[in-house]
């Protein structure tokens, strides 16, 4: 078997390491769904990136993100709401962060409604309150804010794939707050 090269700065695995792993185990991720919260605690706003889907589409999407080799899933949520929602987000993340569900993405879109063409993969997903400034970063064309109405409107949803539209549903209905 041949030696797979990783960085060892930044954990990341060479392009040609991670397809041979794509191919052979599933990969750990994190879903953040980012929102704004009223002084109560209720959903005012969910945040969608509008980005290049893993299927070659231009998707809305949540943020989402690989977790690293020895990076604490606290880390890895703090880590891709940062990258995607800028610097300034403040995402609100607890110290023990814990899922509200897992979701599994398969490379056939039939077979848990969950879909990423390039592997199977395992993603912990999580709403993430934000209380700063969010300005999308390079990784993503847009950000744009609405209402829990309007994020599992048929007009927002159409705009999503991956299954990112199931997501959104099922956090909202975590918190109590599907339309």
């Amino acid at each position: 078997m041949s030696e797979i090269e990783t960085d060892t700065e930044t954990a990341w695995l060479s392009p040609e390491a991670m397809e041979l792993v794509r191919a052979q185990v599933p990969v750990v991720y994190v879903d953040a769904v980012p929102v704004r919260v009223d002084p109560k605690g209720n959903v005012t706003e969910v945040g969608l990136l509008l980005r290049v889907a893993a299927d070659g589409s231009i998707s809305r999407m949540v943020v989402s993100g690989r977790v690293l080799l020895g990076e604490r899933i606290r880390s890895a949520l703090m880590r891709h709401c940062e990258k995607d929602l800028g610097p300034l987000a403040l995402p609100r993340i607890p110290a023990n962060p814990a899922p509200f569900t897992v979701v599994e993405y398969f490379p056939d879109p039939d077979r848990s409604g969950f879909y990423d063409p390039r592997h199977h993969a395992v993603s912990l997903a999580y709403v993430v309150p934000v209380d700063g400034n969010c300005e999308p970063t390079q990784q993503a064309l847009d950000l744009a804010w609405f209402t829990p109405e309007e994020a599992v409107s048929p007009e927002v949803r159409d705009q999503m794939t991956g299954g990112h539209d199931r997501l959104i549903r099922l956090a909202l209905a975590h918190v109590g707050q599907l339309p």
